[in-house]
């Protein structure tokens, strides 16, 4: 049949991640952008989509001061802290000028 499958896309996790936390739309606006940034990156590539959406969500939670913890978005999506904590970090990396502390 050589049928291709194309990967699923983070951004398509974003809308149910950030509802089932109680973020905003802007949160929610915020991650699809970091996930853009990384997509342009190529960062996106061998990655988990789940992992890269719940990175994404758990930064933009931050960046608008609305702040989960890694645990919160854990328990949503189903993930270790570890993997968010990692792909946290590659997304920053990608994001040229985020400052986060």
């Amino acid at each position: 049949l050589k049928l291709e499958i194309q990967p699923a896309d983070p951004g398509s996790y974003v809308p149910r991640f950030a509802s089932d936390l109680g973020l905003s739309d802007e949160a929610e606006r915020r991650a699809r952008s970091l996930l853009e940034t990384a997509k342009s990156e190529g960062l996106h590539s061998g990655k988990s989509p789940v992992g890269l959406a719940a990175a994404a969500v758990y930064a933009a939670s931050l960046l608008v001061n609305e702040k989960v913890t890694q645990s919160d978005v854990s328990d949503v999506a189903n993930i270790s802290e570890v993997t968010i904590r990692n792909r946290y970090h590659e997304l920053l990396e990608a994001e040229d000028g985020v400052a986060l502390n």
